[in-house]
């Protein structure tokens, strides 16, 4: 399977994702980074693992649409088979959606349905829930809504820090998500009725 990461920013997923690869724990070929931020940090990342590392600027392009479809020429052009979203701070057109149904993934920092949208963690932390945790879910039309494909519960002990809640979050994230991508590339994720099976 040859996948592209989409990321905006640090791209600690990023590095967690290609060095799972590297050691051969995922099955994939880490073909290409694409982002929409020139001064990405996750640019850095990619560099050192070796991977294609492609800006595409948002502002070049007049709607969205146009944007998405920049982006799946240089997707047809490796060949790519699936997407990993991780920290791309883009919302995808339908459009784009349709032509990798089932092939988007993507990760949020709580426990889907709660707290979609941004700053979750910090909307988590401040409505003093208990609970909290990482979601990996399939990519749909609707903003952080896709079904489901693996979930871990973070605690929130009583006077945990901000930062500290955010660092645990971060830690799950990076065992959690290669293991999804894991699953995706060995083709054993299936979807029926919005339903996943791990197989």
């Amino acid at each position: 399977m040859n996948i592209a990461i989409f990321a905006s920013g640090q791209g600690s997923n990023f590095e967690a994702i290609a060095r799972a690869i590297k050691r051969g724990y995922i099955k994939a070929q880490l073909k290409l980074l694409v982002t929409d931020k020139e001064n990405a940090f996750v640019r850095v990342r990619a560099k050192k693992f070796g991977v294609r590392d492609v800006y595409v600027n948002p502002k070049c392009y007049p709607s969205r649409l146009a944007f998405d479809k920049a982006i799946i020429r240089i997707l047809e052009q490796e060949d790519i088979d699936a997407i990993i979203l991780a920290g791309f701070m883009r919302i995808v057109t339908p459009y784009f959606v349709k032509r990798y149904n089932h092939r988007i993934i993507n990760i949020h920092p709580a426990l889907l349905p709660a707290f979609r949208g941004e700053r979750a963690i910090e909307r988590a932390f401040a409505c003093g829930r208990k609970v909290t945790g990482v979601t990996v879910h399939f990519v749909d039309e609707k903003v952080d809504h896709g079904p489901i494909i693996l979930q871990k519960k973070v605690t929130i002990k009583a006077g945990t820090s901000l930062a500290r809640l955010t660092a645990a979050i971060h830690k799950i994230e990076h065992i959690l998500y290669p293991r999804a991508v894991k699953l995706l590339a060995e083709n054993r994720i299936t979807i029926k009725n919005r339903h996943v099976t791990i197989r």
